[in-house]
C-alpha cells in the first residue's frame, strides 16, 4: 500500500479555490469566501436560550417514553 501525504497549503488553497469556481463560477465562489461567518455564541447562554424554549414534559416523554 502506497502512503498517503498530505497536499501542502499552497497547493491546498488553489486547488480548493479553482473547485469552488468551477463548481460556483467566480462571483458565487467570491461571495463564498466573504461571507461573514456567524459569531459564537458562548455555551452556557446557548444552552440557556435552548432550556427556554424546551417544553418540559415533551422532552421528558421523548427521552422517557411513555
Amino acid at each position: 500500500m502506497k502512503p498517503e501525504r498530505y497536499m501542502d497549503e499552497e497547493e491546498l488553497i488553489q486547488r480548493g479555490v479553482d473547485a469552488l469556481i468551477r463548481e460556483l463560477g467566480p462571483v458565487e465562489a467570491i461571495r463564498l469566501l466573504n461571507m461573514p461567518r456567524k459569531k459564537r455564541m458562548e455555551s452556557v447562554k446557548r444552552h440557556r436560550l435552548w432550556q427556554k424554549q424546551l417544553k418540559r414534559d415533551e422532552f421528558f416523554k421523548e427521552i422517557f417514553g411513555q
